[in-house]
C-alpha cells in the first residue's frame, strides 16, 4: 500500500507551503507528493492525472481539502467515484476526517456515510457559488437602476465636433480628416457620427 498526496494551487503566485506542510505531517514520501499550479477552471492537470496513473487498489489518496478534487459539485463527485470505485483506492481528506474512507472497506455503512456526506458538502459548495453569482447579478441590476454605469467611461464630445461633423456630411472633408481636426480617435469619431445620424433620423420621424 502506498500513500500519495495531491496539492493544487490556483496560480503560480499562490504559495503551496500550507498544503505541503500538511502532507509532510502525514509522513508522505516526497516522491509521492504531486503538485499542480493552475486554475481550477483548467482541469487538464498533468500531475493529478500522473498520480491517478500510479494509484492502485488499496493505496491512499490524500488531499488537504475536498475542493482540490474538482471545480464544482459534479466534478468532485466524478473524481471521488473514479478513485474509490474504479481504482479502488482510499481517500483521506485532512480538513474533513468524516469523509475518510480508509479503514472502512469492509464496513458498507461507513462507506455509505462518507459518500453521503461528500454529496451534501459538494452540493452546499455548489449552491453557495450559485448564490454568490446571483447576489452579484442582483447588485449590478440594483446599481444600474440607481444610474451607476459599468464599463469604460464615455469620453466627452469635443466642442468642435458639430462643425467637423457638418463638414464631413457635406463631403468637404474626409472622416479621417474630420476626426483629426476634432482631435478624436477615428473609430470614436465615426461612431459618434453614426449615433448623431440615427438621432437625427429618429427626430425626423417624430
Amino acid at each position: 500500500m502506498e500513500r500519495y498526496g495531491y496539492i493544487r494551487v490556483s496560480s503560480k503566485d499562490q504559495n503551496p507551503d500550507r498544503q505541503l506542510l500538511a502532507m509532510r505531517e502525514q509522513k508522505i514520501k516526497k516522491s509521492n507528493i504531486y503538485l499542480d499550479r493552475m486554475s481550477g477552471k483548467d482541469f487538464a492537470r498533468p500531475q493529478y492525472h500522473k498520480l491517478l496513473g500510479k494509484l492502485q487498489k488499496g493505496d491512499v489518496f490524500i488531499v488537504k481539502s475536498i475542493d482540490r478534487l474538482g471545480r464544482n459539485y459534479g466534478e468532485i463527485l466524478e473524481q471521488w467515484r473514479t478513485i474509490t470505485k474504479e481504482i479502488g483506492a482510499e481517500i483521506q481528506v485532512l480538513d474533513m476526517p468524516l469523509l475518510n474512507t480508509g479503514g472502512v472497506q469492509e464496513d458498507l455503512t461507513g462507506v455509505f456515510i462518507a459518500d453521503l456526506v461528500l454529496q451534501i458538502l459538494a452540493y452546499v459548495a455548489e449552491t453557495e457559488r450559485a448564490f454568490i453569482k446571483q447576489r452579484q447579478a442582483e447588485g449590478i441590476a440594483a446599481a444600474k437602476l440607481k444610474g451607476v454605469r459599468f464599463g469604460c467611461r464615455r469620453l466627452d464630445t469635443p466642442d468642435g465636433f458639430e462643425t467637423c461633423y457638418a463638414l464631413w456630411k457635406e463631403r468637404k472633408i474626409s472622416v479621417r480628416k474630420a476626426a483629426e481636426l476634432c482631435q478624436m480617435n477615428y473609430s470614436t469619431f465615426y461612431r459618434r457620427c453614426k449615433e448623431k445620424e440615427n438621432n437625427e433620423k429618429n427626430s425626423f420621424r417624430l
